[in-house]
Order: C-alpha cells, then structure tokens, then sequence
C-alpha cells in the first residue's frame, strides 16, 4: 500500500509541474509555485491527519504515530515554504529604491527593504 502511496504522490508532483511548466512557458513566476506548493503540502498535511484519525479509531497505535509523525513533518514544510522570500514578480529593485527611498539610487540600483515573504 505505501508503494502505491509513494507512485501516486510521484505522479501528482509531476502533474503539478507540468502544470506550472505550461502556464508559464517563457519565465517561471515563483510566487506562483510557492502558492501551489502550500496548497498541496495543506492536502497531504490533510490526508496525513485523516489517515492518523483512522488508524487510531481501527486501535492501531502504531501507524497512527506514524501517520501523524508525517503530518507533523508535512506542516514543518509549510512553515519552510511559507517563509521563503519571493520578490514580487513586474517589481524592479529601480522601482523598489524609488518608492522607498525617495528615488536615491545610491546603493547601485538594489532596495535596502528585505523582499516580502509569502
């Protein structure tokens, strides 16, 4: 059951990117990947947490700590994913200096401001 677990996630990943490929075909918008990487590790994290509940209900201790040992870890991921910085896609550092340091471009053209987390 787990092998057939492991292909069907395998060919979901690969559905999604060549998704992503499709949509995108000359310039990758990582914002775009980020969203839809959180919205499937939220689904898996999901799946992950109703499996647990299941198994707990069947009496079976075991695969219920590891269900949710699974889960756990799938929302670590979130959490490194979501606090990933991804500048904003059509924003140039030029745009950026100008907005926010009142035009001066002494730094050579990059914003002092942190890029804006997702």
């Amino acid at each position: 059951m787990t092998q057939l677990h492991d292909l069907r996630l395998q060919l979901l990943v690969q559905q999604e990117s060549e998704r992503i490929a499709d949509s995108q075909p000359t310039e990758l918008d990582l914002s775009v990947v980020q969203a839809r990487c959180l919205c499937w590790l939220a689904l898996l994290a999901e799946a992950h947490d109703d499996q647990a509940s299941d198994a707990e209900r069947r009496g079976d201790t075991e695969q219920a700590m590891g269900w949710f040992a699974d889960s756990m870890r799938l929302r670590d991921v979130i959490q490194v994913v979501t606090s990933i910085e991804i500048p904003l896609p059509g924003l140039t550092e030029g745009d950026a200096d100008s907005r926010f340091d009142g035009g001066g471009d002494s730094d050579g053209g990059f914003s002092s401001e942190p890029p804006l987390a997702a």
